[in-house]
């Protein structure tokens, strides 16, 4: 179903460029030595404000097939783990991902996802299949502000207490696997004001949180935080008593770093 079109190595991310029979492209990327982050869609129709990948909307949802093959057409011998957070909303091509997730399982892979949470009656049945985590991209503490970072998204309390009713039947144990995904921009959604309300979020849903840094990309017109400021929110975050992580060096490389998976090589972007 798919072809392999290009190979893009790294000093740590493999990028997979890989061209359907419709001669469109997708990409999907090994990291951490054991990691396949693979994609759910050609474009995606979030639009988030900040992502290479949503830049020209959905063009159309990938097939089971088409998304198995990202698997089957790497070096799956080294795979251990599979994570839907490539390009692409995987709720919003909800019945061709969980087949996909199930094939993986039976696989005996880890997998994990990343998700808007859009939409809730999707995000619901995602946090009750035997998965390996789920990381929930907020990216904004405000309803507005979140609206003009993530256009296509679900109603934000809405989407918390989903997520807070569903970690509340849960041990300690398995919060672990559970966390929110919060991508610091420079001047956008880092003031303390911001951070203190992610953190009162945080301690309500008792998950810890990834502060993603953001990588710059070309057509999109905000700044990443300086390193200095960007250590200081995750110190301000831990200070207010959440457990905080940082972005790895695998997910600030230029490729397959956060948001940075392009769709710029489709057939009619060349015409």
């Amino acid at each position: 179903m798919l072809k392999v079109k290009d190979v893009i190595n790294d000093q740590l991310n493999k990028l997979y460029e890989l061209e359907t029979t419709d001669s469109y492209t997708i990409e999907s990327v090994f990291y951490r030595g054991n990691t396949l982050c693979v994609s759910s869609q050609v474009g995606c129709p979030v639009e988030c404000a900040f992502c290479a990948s949503g830049m020209n909307g959905l063009i159309r949802n990938l097939s089971f097939e088409e998304i198995i093959d990202q698997y089957e057409n790497s070096d799956k011998e080294n795979i251990t783990n599979i994570t839907f957070a490539g390009i692409g909303e995987p709720l919003l091509n909800w019945d061709n991902v969980k087949k996909a997730f199930f094939y993986f399982k039976e696989k005996g892979l880890k997998v994990s996802f990343y998700t808007t949470g859009f939409p809730v009656k999707n995000f619901k049945e995602l946090l009750n299949l035997p998965h390996n985590g789920i990381t929930l991209s907020i990216h904004a503490v405000n309803e507005e502000k979140r609206k003009k970072l993530i256009p296509k998204s679900a109603d934000f309390d809405k989407l918390i207490e989903t997520f807070k009713q569903h970690l509340d039947k849960l041990s300690k144990r398995k919060k672990k696997s559970y966390s929110i995904a919060y991508l610091l921009i420079k001047d956008v959604n880092d003031s303390n004001e911001e951070l203190k309300k992610l953190a009162e979020i945080a301690k309500y849903l008792q998950v810890g949180v990834s502060l993603l840094k953001f990588n710059e990309i070309e057509g999109i017109n905000f700044k990443t935080t300086p390193d200095e400021e960007y250590e200081k929110a995750f110190l301000f975050l831990k200070n207010e008593g959440v457990k905080v992580t940082l972005s790895n060096k695998y997910r600030t490389r230029k490729i397959g770093g956060c948001g940075t998976l392009m769709i710029n090589r489709l057939k009619f972007l060349n015409t």
